[in-house]
């Protein structure tokens, strides 16, 4: 089930990112009158920014990935 959660934080930051991005691209559009440019282009950059600030690096990974402690 940790894997679930994991998934769900990113796709969590993902989906914040583009709604963000869709609303910040869409109030750039409206105001230079060219909505077609800025709304994608707002999307893309919400969705870098939600994986960039989704991303958990709270080192449990590193404990996940090293179960083996028989040397």
């Amino acid at each position: 089930m940790k894997d679930n959660n994991k998934n769900n934080k990113s796709t969590s930051g993902l989906v914040i990112g583009m709604c963000l991005g869709i609303s910040v691209g869409t109030a750039i559009g409206a105001s230079t009158h060219n909505m077609g440019l800025w709304m994608p282009v707002g999307m893309v950059i919400g969705m870098c920014l939600g994986l960039a600030f989704g991303h958990n690096n709270s080192g449990d990974d590193n404990d996940e990935n090293n179960t083996d402690t028989k040397k």
